[in-house]
């Protein structure tokens, strides 16, 4: 397919309105003379103008596939910036509107992961001194350990971990995990970590967030 008004092989509709309208903005060919020769009517042309190529179509499905492989690769992860970068990536030459319209369409749209969250929850005891106040270093080890208490969402339910760490090597001591976040989770943790440093931790200031689980600083 060539012009003004060249050999036409085209078969696909779309792609014949195509042509004639290029003959107009490219060559001067008025409108109604192309339509003419082809051998199709104005109306014709203006049903057809608008309408995607076949080529056109089979791009569009070729990237469909794409973005749903990326989406799935991603683990239903990723919105459409990131499907349309990895998309760059590979070669495709697409706008991230076009990604995410298409993405729209396919019903695809990305999921926030979700963080673990910490526990710390004030207790209704009195708190205990804050005998490292708010300095988390040390000078040597076995100084100051610091404690910790997270969530984490698993498939068989929701387990919960507390942590010991040396604040002077960030060193993890301790820990110990069950269902429930408590005092006895927290205990856990403290006697594993005393262990590893063989069983004489005196002198050693133990600071948890002001939470109800440690009920101590």
């Amino acid at each position: 397919m060539h012009g003004p008004l060249g050999e036409v092989t085209e078969t696909d509709p779309a792609a014949v309105a195509a042509f004639i309208g290029n003959q107009g903005t490219g060559h001067k060919v008025p409108h109604r003379l192309a339509c003419r020769v082809l051998g199709v009517s104005e109306s014709w042309s203006y049903k057809w103008r608008d309408k995607p190529t076949a080529a056109r179509q089979v791009r569009r499905g070729q990237l469909a596939d794409a973005i749903r492989q990326v989406f799935e690769d991603s683990g239903g992860t990723y919105g459409s910036p990131k499907v349309w970068l990895v998309l760059v990536r590979e070669g495709w030459r697409v706008s991230v509107n076009t990604v995410a319209r298409l993405m729209a369409e396919l019903g695809l749209a990305g999921r926030k992961i979700r963080r673990r969250r910490g526990l710390t929850r004030p207790g209704k005891r009195p708190a205990a001194p804050d005998f490292v106040r708010r300095d988390f270093t040390a000078d040597a080890p076995d100084q100051v350990w610091c404690g910790d208490m997270t969530e984490s969402t698993t498939s068989e339910g929701k387990l919960y971990l507390a942590t010991v760490i040396d604040l002077f090597s960030r060193r993890l001591l301790g820990y110990a995990m069950g269902e429930r976040h408590d005092a006895d989770l927290v205990v856990a943790s403290l006697h594993m970590a005393a262990a590893t440093r063989g069983g004489d931790v005196s002198g050693v200031i133990f600071h948890n967030d002001r939470g109800s689980e440690g009920g101590f600083n």
